[in-house]
């Protein structure tokens, strides 16, 4: 891998958002753009909006229209909702067929507000380390409370873990727990959100786009992956930060995030995640671990009569899609649980 020539004093960065029914929070995510495009004359944003189908694309595209932002912003209309890999990968896409050439391809929620400077942070970053090929920002709930974390990637232990969710087993799996909290400086961890993220093009045009297999979740953990097995590097850099109300566009908010059943979507990423990845006898060696350390937490949960927090269904669910019921891959560019 080449490291890349320095390219801080005018850097070319395409803002990546995918859109699907949240017009209001997206034209919030333009505007907290503003400044960040006028401190980089060379930054731009593409927004695709996913057959919203609710008159997104109206209102987005009368207020790119009426403030003022038609400079550096274009709305694109897909067709059809693939997802969030397609939907960044359209945005990509129509930059590049445009002509542009980005440095950096900066993938953002729709609700998400980018902090002042943040974009000069991850810039400076990123020129500073040139292995550095994806960059997580600090994110901010609505109430400014931080949320500091980045991840692990999925792994046996892991998933020992994930399903117990007992003290004992968690500080003893410590290392191989998916979520690891973050201190103040940057550090280099496994993968970080998509909600912000970073991407040298470099990395794109070495690894390839985002896999479009997958509809929603486990996309951005893949990128990672590969770009990881490619010589790359996934920083979490908190000195730049951006708001983001969660789980919007997938409805999985607040705690309806725990009450409501998962998408099956969300199952069949995981799947495809592992098989792609590691193959079939891991990804059902994962599901059954998982599977008995959550049998335990259910015997625990009973015996020790605790509240259950668990989605509706989850177990169910979880065989349905499990690799030991459903082996398969998607075909190529038809993502698993679309809708």
């Amino acid at each position: 891998m080449n490291g890349p020539v320095n390219r801080i004093s005018q850097p070319s960065v395409l803002v990546a958002i995918v859109n699907y029914r949240t017009a209001g929070l997206a034209i919030d995510c333009l505007d907290s753009l503003v400044e960040e495009m006028k401190a980089h004359p060379g930054a731009r944003a593409v927004i695709v909006d996913n057959a919203s189908g609710d008159n997104s694309c109206g209102r987005i595209a009368s207020a790119i229209k009426k403030r003022g932002w038609d400079r550096w912003a274009k709305l694109v209309a897909s067709p059809v909702n693939g997802g969030f890999a397609q939907g960044n990968n359209r945005a990509i896409a129509t930059d590049r067929a445009a002509g542009g050439s980005p440095d950096y391809v900066w993938l953002l929620n729709p609700d998400t507000r980018v902090q002042p400077g943040s974009m000069q942070a991850l810039l400076k970053f990123m020129d500073d380390h040139p292995r550095a090929g994806i960059a997580g920002t600090l994110l901010k709930d609505r109430d400014g409370q931080a949320w500091p974390y980045a991840f692990r990637f999925p792994s046996l232990l892991g998933e020992v873990e994930r399903g117990a969710r007992f003290g004992p087993v968690s500080r003893l799996l410590r290392n191989h727990a998916a979520v690891q909290e973050m201190g103040r400086e940057p550090a280099p961890v496994d993968w970080v959100s998509g909600a912000s993220m970073m991407i040298r093009a470099e990395l794109l045009d070495s690894v390839g786009p985002m896999d479009e297999s997958y509809f929603l979740y486990y996309e951005e953990t893949d990128l990672c992956l590969q770009a990881r097995r490619d010589g790359w590097e996934c920083w979490y850099v908190p000195q730049a930060c951006v708001m983001h109300i969660a789980g919007q566009s997938t409805g999985l908010t607040g705690k309806d995030a725990v009450v409501r059943r998962m998408p099956a979507y969300w199952f069949e990423s995981r799947r495809y995640y592992f098989l792609k990845n590691h193959g079939r006898f891991y990804a059902m060696t994962a599901d059954m671990l998982w599977i008995v350390s959550h049998l335990a937490w259910r015997l625990r949960r009973r015996i020790l009569a605790l509240t259950d927090h668990d989605p509706q269904g989850l177990l169910i669910d979880f065989v349905k899609h499990s690799a030991l019921l459903k082996g398969e891959s998607p075909a190529p560019g038809k993502p698993l649980g679309s809708r």
